[in-house]
């Protein structure tokens, strides 16, 4: 039986591998771009909580969401059934300075 840990384990791009190009045309869809703000509060959100908050489908927002985390703008955490979703801030920012500050602008 495979181990839980290992089943839940959702692949992202290692910081070395973010690329600004695809950064950058993963952020030029309009709902990728705000749901990429929505998460520049600091917090992790839920797929639905985010699904609601821009009146969108779940299946919609599952479909933006999995190229956010390709493009390693975001970060999912498994939590049983539910997903958490942050931005990461972190990451971003190590590899190109100022560029959160950019996403979460208006």
């Amino acid at each position: 039986m495979p181990d839980v840990a290992a089943r839940e384990k959702i692949p992202h791009p290692g910081t070395e591998a973010l690329d600004l190009a695809t950064i950058m045309r993963t952020l030029g869809d309009p709902v990728r771009l705000q749901i990429a703000r929505l998460l520049s509060d600091g917090r992790e959100h839920s797929c639905g909580e985010l699904s609601t908050a821009l009146a969108i489908p779940a299946s919609t927002g599952s479909y933006h969401l999995k190229l956010l985390r390709e493009a390693g703008i975001t970060r999912t955490r498994a939590d049983g059934t539910l997903r958490h979703i942050s931005l990461r801030a972190e990451d971003l920012e190590l590899r190109f300075p100022g560029l959160t500050q950019v996403i979460a602008a208006s």
